[in-house]
């Protein structure tokens, strides 16, 4: 968060705890976006990363009358996030220590081996990605690779619909580049 969106964010949450909606909204737009990449920098794009995300939202929704204006907002702010995801990695973390693998069932269930050369083609593109600026990589990875819709990764990103559309064309445009086109192995994006 800049200094001046701390500003605009300590002004928005008095407005909102004096009880204008148009400020909270607003206020909630931004901790939205601020959420989603303070989030998505330490857990990638795991997906339960969204569901902190609300909670962190939920939590200051909660917290509303009791922040004090005098107070620094983004500490205020990225602790509650903060506190949401730890609370979220303590509870994945003993889920997986009582998940028990059958193994016999995933290796029935294993998917086959791409071929060589798909292989090859499937590394290179994801090391295309990696090598993407971090906006068109988010906006890449969320439409191709969790699927999301164009809209779902606008909400998610704080973005327009329009603006995932273009980022998305000029990331396609160097991955397109970046991993090389052959008549037989052109992506498909």
């Amino acid at each position: 968060m800049t200094p001046e969106q701390e500003r605009q964010a300590t002004g928005w949450m008095t407005s909102a705890q004096q009880g204008d909606a148009r400020a909270y909204e607003a206020l909630l737009m931004l901790l939205a976006r601020d959420a989603r990449g303070f989030v998505g920098r330490r857990v990638g794009f795991a997906d339960w990363g969204e569901d902190v995300v609300q909670e962190a939202l939920l939590t200051v929704h909660r917290a509303l009358r009791t922040y004090d204006p005098q107070r620094p907002f983004g500490p205020w702010f990225y602790a509650i996030v903060n506190s949401r995801l730890v609370d979220a990695l303590r509870a994945r973390r003993r889920q997986t220590s009582r998940e028990v693998v059958d193994d016999e069932v995933v290796a029935t269930h294993a998917a086959e081996a791409p071929s060589p050369a798909a292989q090859h083609l499937q590394d290179r593109l994801a090391e295309a990605v990696a090598c993407l600026p971090r906006v068109q990589r988010e906006v890449v990875s969320l439409l191709k690779y969790e699927e999301l819709s164009v809209r779902d990764v606008a909400s998610r990103l704080g973005m327009t619909e329009g603006a995932v559309k273009a980022t998305a064309h000029r990331g396609y445009k160097v991955l397109r580049r970046l991993v090389g086109e052959t008549g037989e192995h052109r992506p498909t994006y």
